[in-house]
Parts: structure tokens; C-alpha cells; sequence
């Protein structure tokens, strides 16, 4: 019998598989794959990632790329200013792409995973009553501008609090024609339904994992550090914000007090397109920023700890689960752990002001912590974060929206 066909929607290309921002999409490309015949339509943003569109097709009955200029995208979202839309949604608005969307749901496709709120704006109010529809909205990406505004000026705090209300308005409209909405932790689950009241027993959590195989201290991870450096290391995609505010805060307050007590310290920053703020960092004796790099893993394998010191925080944060998954000791604060599951054997270093965290990044860097931390935190991550597990329940979700012939 032939599979089902469905239609996938994603704001960015889903690949490279180790590439903190795609690695969920990515997981559940490569898991529904095994059980649809996969319409996938997603933009492009970066150049490079054009390079991995057979890669991506391999799992793919039809496979749509539609190129995205990251800064005309921010010229065009202004127009939802002038309509009252968020600015969210002109900024992933593109007709090519809406008239293929059009000609495959006639094509007879009656199931559809949007992945990302703004792709849902792709699906008319008809598709949701004919099609079964499963929204990953990962975050609550409303309350994450709700964050950003009191932490910047005029005009972009009114701005951000703007868009904040505005996507709020829309995630809930989208929440309630869709048989059902996920989050990527509890935590964001709960809050959503504090939000979005109505929609609270739609509402679902769906963990993210980690490729342990993948991500493990046994490998030839060869030594990317100088001979007597110690490395505190940092790993994400450097054009978020809330990593750029990580970095510069950890660089300039915390880091600086490393230093003093241990000048063999370095902390390098791990990461593709970091800006000019993110550059001047490497004014400030023994930081670093590589940019984007071909593999992280030798990385996290020779730094003394990986450090999370995020102050604005949404849902599961893969680098994180990375680095426990390589056996490293994480240094954190407590929005970096905001969705993960406390099990027994966790053994994050959490702490929030810059004192603190400059003691535990020194206990790390003269070898003062327990020499089983990693390990445990490894142990951890193998033990409750499977991607198996976790993305089988989204094709539970599809298939019982299929089942009950309703859209919630």
C-alpha cells in the first residue's frame, strides 16, 4: 500500500543535521520520511545551504527551495506595519512559493506539517477543514519579543513589544484551526496554554533528542586549540539574538574575572555568521570567534566546559544537549534550562550572576570538578532524549487527526 502523502512547510531549509537551528526540523524530516510521501516547500537563507539540496531531495517525493534575502526580507517585513499583520509574516511571505503550496494541497494532499508558525500563513482557512493539519511551533516565539523589549531603546523596544502582541494574536488563530499545536518542552506547552486558553487540550509536548552516535566523546575528534590553551566554549548560530546578547554579557562581565585568576583561559565563541558586535569581541584578551565551522565537535571534545549563559531563553536549547551528549561539563544559567528535564543524574553547573559563573568556569578550567560530571551528563541525555521516540509522536498526532476526520 502506498504511503500518504504530506505536505511539509518550513521557514528554513531543513540541513545540516548537526546544525543547531535545523537539527529538529531535520530529525523530523528524516523520521516522517519513513512513513509519507514528503511535499517539502522551504527558503533558503544562506547561500550555502544550496549545497545540501540533494542531500534534503533524498528524503523527498517533491522537494520546492525559494531563496531568501535575509535583508530584503527585512525591508518587505515592514509591510506589516502599513496592515497590521506581525512583522513576521511579510517577512516569509513569497508568491512562488504560495502557488506551489496551492498546487500541491489540489494535487489531493490531506496531511500537513507546518513547521514554524509563519509557514501557516500558506494554508487558507478551507485547508484546515480538508486537511489534517499538525503545527510544531517549537517556541512561543511571541513571548521571546516580549523578552527582547525591555532590553533595547526606543524605538525597537515598542517595536518588539508590538510584534509580541501581534504574533501572539496570530499563533492563536493558527493554534485553533490546526487538529493540533506542539512545543518543544513542557514548559513552553504550559505557557501557551496560559495564553491560548481555548486551545489548551490541542496543545501538545514533543521533546527535542540528540544523535548520541553522533555526538560522542569516542571519535578522532582532532585537537583545534593551541597546546596549553584552556577553552571555555560557546556553540550557536550567531545572527539570534538572544546568543549574540549571550556572548557579549559572558565576554564582557564574567569572562574578564577568568581571566584574572587563570591566564591561560580562552572562551571561543563557535558559530556560523557572527556580526560586528559578536567580531569585537576579540578585543578582549583570550576571546575568540571562529565563525561557522565544518564540524563542532572536536570543539566541545577539547574545551575544559561548555558554557550556556543565555539571559533570554526559549524551550530546549540544543547546545546544550550537544555537549552533554560529548561528555562536557555545561556551565549554565537557569533560562539555558528552562525546558530540559531535571533527571537524577543532570549535573549542570547553574548559576546567574557573574561572579559565580567566573568560579564555576575556573573549577572547570583547573580540573576541580567532580570527574564524573561529564559522563552523568552523557548518561542523561542517552537515557531521555531519543529522536525516535520523540518524532513518533508526531506521526501519532497526524494520524489521529486522520482517524477523527476533524481539524480540532
Amino acid at each position: 500500500m502506498p504511503r500518504p502523502s504530506l505536505l511539509f512547510l518550513a521557514h528554513r531549509i531543513p540541513y545540516p543535521p548537526n546544525k543547531g537551528d535545523k537539527i529538529r526540523s531535520f530529525n523530523l524530516l528524516k523520521h516522517l520520511a519513513g512513513h509519507y510521501r514528503i511535499h517539502l516547500g522551504c527558503f533558503v537563507d544562506d547561500p550555502q545551504d544550496w549545497a545540501y539540496r540533494e542531500d534534503v531531495a533524498a528524503y523527498c517525493h517533491d522537494l520546492f527551495l525559494q531563496r531568501l534575502d535575509p535583508g530584503m526580507a527585512r525591508v518587505k517585513s515592514l509591510r506589516g506595519l502599513l496592515d497590521g499583520r506581525p512583522l513576521t509574516l511579510p517577512y516569509y511571505a513569497d508568491r512562488r512559493l504560495r502557488r506551489w503550496v496551492r498546487a500541491t494541497l489540489e494535487g489531493g494532499v490531506g496531511r500537513v506539517l507546518v513547521f514554524s508558525s509563519a509557514m501557516a500563513q500558506y494554508l487558507g482557512p478551507q485547508d484546515y477543514e480538508r486537511c489534517h493539519v499538525v503545527v510544531d511551533f517549537v517556541d512561543v516565539d511571541s513571548d521571546k519579543w516580549r523578552q527582547y523589549a525591555p532590553s533595547h531603546r526606543f524605538p525597537m523596544n515598542r517595536l518588539y513589544a508590538r510584534e509580541s502582541r501581534r504574533l501572539l494574536a496570530y499563533e492563536r488563530q493558527v493554534a485553533a484551526r490546526a487538529g493540533a499545536g506542539v512545543f518543544v518542552s513542557p514548559q513552553e506547552a504550559e505557557l501557551f496554554r496560559r495564553l491560548s486558553p481555548e486551545t489548551a487540550s490541542t496543545t501538545h509536548a514533543i521533546d527535542n533528542g540528540v544523535d548520541v552516535d553522533y555526538f560522542s566523546p569516542q571519535g578522532p575528534h582532532a585537537d583545534p586549540f593551541p597546546s596549553g590553551e584552556r577553552h571555555l566554549v560557546f556553540t550557536g548560530a550567531m545572527d539570534y539574538w538572544a546568543n549574540v546578547d549571550a556572548v557579549r554579557w559572558f565576554a564582557g562581565e564574567v569572562f574578564p574575572r577568568v581571566r584574572a585568576r587563570c591566564a591561560e583561559a580562552r572562551f571561543t565563541i563557535v558559530g556560523a555568521r557572527p556580526g560586528a558586535e559578536v567580531k569585537r569581541l576579540e578585543r578582549i584578551p583570550g576571546v575568540q570567534v571562529t565563525g561557522a565551522v565544518r564540524d563542532v565537535r572536536p570543539y566541545l571534545a577539547h574545551a575544559a566546559a561548555a558554557v550556556a549563559p543565555l539571559r533570554i531563553a526559549r524551550g530546549v536549547q540544543n547546545k546544550v544537549l550537544e555537549a552533554m551528549a560529548m561528555a562536557r561539563p555545561v556551565i549554565v544559567t537557569p533560562q539555558a534550562m528552562d525546558g530540559l528535564r531535571m533527571c537524577a543524574d543532570l549535573k549542570p553547573l547553574l548559576a546567574e550572576d557573574p561572579e559565580a559563573l567566573a568560579a564555576l568556569s575556573l573549577s572547570a578550567l583547573t580540573g576541580a570538578l567532580p570527574a564524573d560530571a561529564g559522563e552523568r551528563n552523557r548518561a542523561c541525555v542517552c537515557r531521555h532524549y531519543s529522536w525516535a521516540e520523540h518524532m513518533g509522536r508526531f506521526v501519532h498526532l497526524l494520524e489521529t487527526a486522520a482517524a477523527d476526520g476533524s481539524s480540532g
